[in-house]
């Protein structure tokens, strides 16, 4: 029942693709929504009419018409859940979005290793690239095949929560806002707004990780392992040190992710007016939307990549021309020291490695996530069918 339920739906979204999607998704739940009241009423007067006249029979009869109004019922929801998938719970939104931050973390993390040595200031001779394919197989054969895997653990434990309270605090505040700007309709400010107050709790989770997972990724990485790395980093820096390039981290990532959101949703509206389940159109968006943020917001993450590894050479340099500072520091102290070191073009190191992992990154993140809150919201959905079956 439940299958055929999802393939009436699709039938009546494919014929209506040509209208207005709130059209189309309103007329197509008033007339589910009518058919079940039909069955309720026939259902009804059949009752009345065999009362008198049966007995024994007439129980069985009820019961048979109550389960047809039943799975009237039923057919309603399903086509209200596909039509409208935000309407899953937190739960599910955190569940899925931590399944979506693991997987798009470790799946590109060769990328990110690259990433982070590209946008060194003084980088060694041996750790100088031309690209990215450069990069990756000269670490590989000089480095070893797991190289450019190092600190991976630390990335996945903390991608995890630090996803989960992403996806569930931008769902719910972007419905919340969304009713209050603009309700009934898509808000790109509430989408935004909502991406921006997120990113404070996925910042929040995750920075340690990064700048663990950083320290790691540079050329000649003294660390053994990511306990060591932590144990060294508490030791000589202190716990502050974790959190050095939070403000920087939340200048750089409060208007990337706005942006990344805003396109993403806008691109939805493009691509996917219905808001069905389409994976194409997830991948598509979430490339796109993460290309764009991700060029725009690049000097900032060159400033953040120094904060978190205090790059040593970069540090010499500095000491040598100042003869003060033992650490670079804060989002303005890093600025300067990008541009005496490297100059404007300074800002971009590593724009077109950022841009490569954030696109596959991106795609694969919002693409997993959509699949996740799909197949867990349809789940749940199954078993409260089951559970009304099971009652009457």
């Amino acid at each position: 029942m439940e299958a055929d339920g999802f393939v009436r739906k699709r039938r009546m979204t494919a014929e209506t693709a040509g209208a207005d999607p709130g059209v189309a998704g309103a007329s197509a739940g008033a007339e589910v929504r009518w058919i079940g009241g039909r069955l309720w009423g026939v259902s009804e007067s059949i009752v009345g009419t065999l009362t008198p006249r049966i007995g024994g029979e007439t129980e069985l009869q009820t019961v048979e018409l109550v389960c047809c109004a039943a799975d009237a019922q039923a057919e309603d929801s399903e086509a209200d859940y596909e039509g409208l998938p935000q309407g899953a719970s937190t739960g599910t939104h955190m569940l899925a979005g931590a399944v979506a931050g693991i997987m798009e973390h470790c799946l590109m993390f060769p990328v990110d290793c690259v990433k982070t040595r590209m946008q060194s200031l003084q980088p060694d001779p041996a750790a100088r690239y031309r690209n990215v394919m450069d990069a990756l197989r000269r670490i590989v054969a000089t480095e070893g095949i797991w190289r450019p895997m190092r600190g991976l653990n630390a990335t996945a434990v903390g991608a995890g929560p630090a996803h989960a309270l992403y996806f569930a605090s931008y769902e719910k505040l972007k419905k919340t806002l969304g009713d209050v700007i603009h309700p009934g309709a898509n808000s790109h400010l509430a989408n935004g707004a909502a991406g921006c107050v997120a990113t404070l709790l996925h910042d929040a989770a995750m920075n340690p990780a990064e700048v663990v997972k950083q320290r790691m990724q540079m050329y000649n990485s003294p660390y053994h392992s990511v306990m060591d790395c932590v144990r060294a980093v508490w030791r000589n820096e202190g716990a502050a040190a974790f959190y050095r390039s939070y403000t920087t981290q939340l200048t750089m990532n409060v208007p990337f992710q706005a942006l990344h959101f805003m396109t993403y949703e806008y691109l939805q509206e493009q691509l996917n007016p219905h808001r069905q389940y389409n994976p194409s159109s997830h991948m598509l968006s979430g490339a796109l939307a993460g290309a764009i943020a991700a060029a725009a917001t690049t000097p900032l993450d060159v400033c953040k990549t120094l904060l978190n590894t205090q790059e040593t050479l970069a540090f010499t340099s500095q000491s040598q021309s100042q003869g003060a500072h033992r650490q670079i520091s804060g989002l303005a102290h890093a600025f300067r020291t990008v541009y005496r070191l490297g100059g404007l073009k300074g800002f971009f190191k590593g724009v077109q490695a950022r841009i490569i992992y954030q696109m596959p990154s991106t795609a694969i993140s919002w693409s997993v996530y959509e699949f996740f809150k799909y197949g867990l919201t349809k789940h749940q959905h199954k078993r409260k069918v089951q559970q009304m079956e099971a009652e009457i």
